[in-house]
């Protein structure tokens, strides 16, 4: 087995959540770097709160905003990799994540 087949501890779920005008940014950055993102989750999303600013009058009106988010399932160093990789080459403050544990990943098959 060889490091790019060898199985990895998938114990932290991270994802990621920005703003839809940075989607395909993120994306392609994950793209470029299988060493972090084998493999990921797609989803657009609507924030509510304060800590989401609408960006245009219909989300204004709507009282929510557009967001898109990434899922990753990923050893805990690679998550912490991962983050601070993106806190230098994406400063935007609309871009958050969290990550929680993940007591399981694996095929049904």
């Amino acid at each position: 087995m060889n490091a790019a087949t060898e199985p990895v501890q998938r114990d932290t779920l991270l994802t990621l959540l920005f703003p839809a005008d940075v989607e395909e940014t993120v994306i392609d950055h994950l793209l470029e770097h299988p060493e972090w993102a084998r493999g990921f989750t797609c989803a657009q999303v609507e924030g509510h709160g304060a800590a989401m600013q609408p960006r245009d009058p219909a989300e204004r009106v709507r009282g929510r905003s557009r967001r898109f988010q990434v899922q990753l399932a990923l050893a805990r160093g690679q998550a912490e990799a991962l983050v601070a990789h993106f806190r230098t080459v994406q400063t935007n403050p609309d871009v958050v994540f969290w990550m929680v544990p993940l007591t399981g990943f694996g095929r049904m098959a």
